[in-house]
């Protein structure tokens, strides 16, 4: 049970469902069947309260760690700025340095040059912020730079900012509400990207739309099966005395999902808060921007051995994934193959249902909504994840093209819906979607190949285990 200090609440996330005159909540994600208990029903009856003791910490703990419900923070002083030091990793980027700087005026900055080939340009700007900058005799990656500015920090908090972020003190300061709950081990905002050229071209509009480290504007409490199961380091605001070492500085990709994963693990809450929002800047060019996302398909395999089977690329019970494949292949002779899963879903969901009325209703809904996320996420893999061998298959086999294009318009579809009022045109949408894919499955399979590991490949069952380890340790 957690201890809260000073006032806060929680209310009902958007979306909750609720039955049987408010004792019956499904909603949050991983989606959740929650009955509650006389007393339970009795403080969240009105869909908010303030926690006032332990049986209101207890609900509230239950509640935010399922997204069933989100944390009220409007009366709650934020953190003072001495509370505070701000580590910016760098090398070289002089001006976005300089940018970011600017943002941050009036908080404690520390600058780690990560070997820069111009320490100069890095140390004049450091200098006209009068901030301290500390140089590296050797690059040792991001993690490595943030690890050893994590070393220098004497204060409660410590906020990760990178140098092509542009993230205020009125940002940060929001965002430290957050530690009202001592349970939080760190929080992040929404980063959404930012566009500096004068004339973008299409790929800069198309990632500044769809950045890769925009997670969406849903609050949430983060971990695997959440709504939001990791967070980019490119805004971090953490508890200091909860991150131990840091980052896994053997990491030069993903070492910001692993070390959520191990606060997690640990049993520290990590929040998205996306409320607050901070620039990043978009890459300026088309080779920058397809690398970074083969970059980021590399973390795979190394997060995969770390902790096994949190990297899945899908989670399907078998008995929707046979669905949601006979819906793939387009033919009508599987039909009833698709209705049989959701029909065995909805009887295994019925018999874990409470006795409200409706139930076999609603664990009919609840199996049909099953069917479709599985069809979401096989499609995801054909066009995603798997396409190099989707490829493959679609070279030998008529009957695999025929389920690979039905994966692409189911995808494509999907992905239009999703990014309607984005202000692109749809060719830069399918244009950008289509090499994001291809460039993130193609490292996801060179980091497996490099690694001699299938594990970031492969999907796993709702029901099976995903260890996510609470410590560090090296890469085999």
């Amino acid at each position: 049970m957690t201890q809260i200090e000073g006032a806060w609440g929680v209310r009902l996330a958007d979306g909750v469902r609720v039955h049987d005159r408010g004792r019956l909540l499904i909603g949050g994600s991983p989606l959740t069947i929650l009955r509650l208990t006389s007393t339970a029903h009795a403080i969240a009856q009105h869909g908010h309260f303030t926690i006032t003791g332990p049986t209101s910490q207890k609900l509230a703990d239950r509640f935010l760690a399922t997204n069933i419900a989100l944390p009220v923070l409007d009366a709650t002083a934020p953190r003072s700025a001495a509370e505070i030091t701000v580590v910016i990793p760098v090398r070289d980027r002089p001006a976005q340095l300089d940018r970011a700087l600017s943002a941050l005026s009036g908080m404690h900055c520390l600058v780690i040059d990560d070997a820069s080939h111009n320490r100069l340009a890095v140390a004049e700007v450091a200098a006209r912020h009068d901030v301290e900058v500390i140089h590296l005799a050797t690059n040792i990656g991001p993690a490595g730079a943030r690890n050893a500015g994590l070393a220098r920090v004497s204060t409660p908090l410590v906020a990760f900012v990178d140098s092509d972020v542009t993230a205020t003190r009125r940002d940060l300061l929001a965002l430290s509400r957050h530690f009202t709950d001592p349970a939080v081990a760190m929080v992040a905002p929404r980063v959404t990207g930012t566009i500096r050229s004068r004339s973008p071209r299409w790929f800069e509009r198309y990632d500044a739309a769809h950045s890769s480290l925009d997670l969406n504007d849903t609050p949430a409490c983060v971990h695997l099966g959440s709504v939001v199961s990791y967070l980019p380091s490119a805004c971090l605001l953490a508890r200091t005395s909860t991150l131990g070492d840091g980052f896994a500085d053997d990491l030069r990709v993903g070492e910001d999902v692993d070390l959520v994963w191990r606060l997690v693990a640990q049993g520290h809450r990590v929040r998205h808060a996306p409320e607050t929002t901070v620039g990043h800047d978009v890459r300026a060019t088309l080779r920058d921007w397809l690398g970074r996302k083969i970059a980021y398909g590399t973390s795979g395999a190394p997060l995969a051995d770390r902790h096994p089977g949190a990297v899945a690329p899908a989670v399907l019970s078998p008995t929707l994934a046979i669905g949601a494949a006979a819906l793939l292949t387009r033919r009508p002779r599987t039909l009833p193959v698709a209705v049989g899963a959701v029909a065995l879903t909805a009887l295994k969901v019925g018999r874990n249902l409470p006795e409200p009325m409706g139930r076999s209703r609603l664990a009919l809904s609840l199996a049909t909504r099953g069917l479709g996320w599985a069809v979401r996420q096989e499609a995801g893999l054909v066009t995603r994840h798997w396409w190099p061998a989707a490829l493959i298959a679609a070279v030998v086999s008529r009957r695999a093209r025929r389920t690979i294009a039905t994966a692409v318009v189911i995808d494509t579809v999907l992905m239009l819906r999703a990014s309607r009022g984005d202000g692109l045109a749809a060719p830069i949408r399918l244009a950008g979607h289509a090499l994001d894919n291809l460039a993130y499955g193609t490292g996801l399979w060179c980091g497996a190949i490099r690694a001699r590991s299938a594990k970031a490949l492969l999907p796993r069952c709702p029901g099976s285990p995903a260890r996510v380890s609470a410590g560090r340790r090296a890469v085999r």
